[in-house]
């Protein structure tokens, strides 16, 4: 399915950047700036209502939602098989030296389980960091995705990964029901938590940002919600529909419009005023995945400056592409790992 409109973006290209010797974007092409220099300006451009993606070709728009294309470090595959095989292990290093609780289920799903990893000394209120693995809804497991435990627990976070039935098994809408549900869960079981933070990668970001959205009376309790880390993510589903990641999603109009936080958020207030919301992006990633975490963050934004709620904030993490910014969360130095402290911390 071709996207509606097929005319190029004036002054906007996608090509696949490179790195010069000093490191720097060569995306050149026509613009002479950086991914978010772009997704920005463009972001600007045209009547209210005006989106970019829709000028894109079908070729166009299918490789901007394509992450694995824009990494400059490695091929592609190679990208892909990286990615896998450093969660794979700090899945089985976080299994074999942390106290945890594998597998257990937070509905009657044969997919909805979770496994927890706890710090080996247990504060009376701990800090839950859970985290919504990333696959275009499609891919993934929380098998492979204990990529934070390590560090976090050590510091005194307790970690919870989330599984969630990927399509074609399990539907956008299902999967969203899937987390909140998880989220009640945690908070059920762990009543005294010292607060409940939401960390969501690509597709799991936004899952996670729909917890923005979540109506918690329906599921009998209200969630400590402290903080969001929303990392890489897609918040605007529409263009979605137009990629070969519709395949297996089968996505209609009124489902991308119905789970997309972009659309939504505004219309939301959060059950805690304190609670932040950081939205993340790598320097390498796509100018949509740039204009998709920076127009959710400007209404994040927005919604602050009218009416004193949101605590969000934008960071554009350097010299790391879609699959590092997950992988460095094994490495406690990891500036997005000290970030994630020092929220939960402050």
């Amino acid at each position: 399915m071709a996207p509606p409109g097929s005319s190029r973006i004036q002054g906007f290209s996608t090509a696949v950047p490179q790195l010069s010797e000093a490191g720097l974007w060569q995306y050149k092409e026509a613009t002479g700036t950086s991914a978010l220099d772009a997704a920005m300006a463009i972001s600007d451009v045209g009547l209210p209502g005006e989106v970019p993606w829709k000028k894109m070709s079908a070729e166009e728009l299918e490789n901007q939602y394509c992450p694995s294309q824009w990494v400059v470090r490695l091929g592609a595959e190679e990208a892909l098989r990286t990615y896998s095989q450093i969660g794979i292990e700090a899945t089985r290093r976080a299994r074999a030296t942390r106290k945890s609780l594998l597998h257990v289920p937070y509905g009657d799903g044969e997919g909805e389980k979770v496994d927890i990893y706890f710090p080996d000394e247990a504060a009376e209120a701990l800090p839950f960091f859970l985290f919504f693995h990333g696959g275009y809804w499609q891919s993934g497991s929380k098998d492979e995705s204990a990529f934070m435990v390590d560090p976090l627990t050590a510091q005194g976070v307790a970690v919870v990964i989330v599984a969630y039935d990927i399509a074609p098994k399990g539907t956008l809408d299902q999967m969203v029901d899937q987390v909140t549900r998880s989220v009640a869960f945690v908070q059920t079981r762990y009543p005294s938590n010292g607060g409940i933070y939401l960390c969501g990668h690509s597709a799991g970001a936004h899952l996670a940002a729909m917890m923005l959205l979540a109506n918690w009376t329906k599921h009998g309790v209200t969630p400590n919600l402290k903080g969001f880390f929303l990392v890489s993510g897609v918040f605007d589903l529409e263009p979605i529909m137009y990629t070969s990641q519709n395949i297996a999603l089968q996505l209609t109009l009124e489902d991308a419009q119905r789970n997309s936080p972009q659309l939504k958020v505004a219309q939301t207030q959060p059950v805690d005023p304190t609670c932040r919301v950081l939205v993340v992006v790598g320097q390498f990633d796509s100018p949509e995945f740039h204009r998709q975490s920076w127009e959710f963050y400007q209404v994040l934004s927005a919604q602050t400056l009218c009416q004193g709620e949101w605590k969000a904030s934008f960071e554009q993490l350097h010299d790391v592409d879609h699959f590092e910014i997950v992988e460095n969360l094994t490495q406690k130095d990891n500036v997005l790992t000290q970030i994630i402290l020092k929220t939960i911390f402050q």
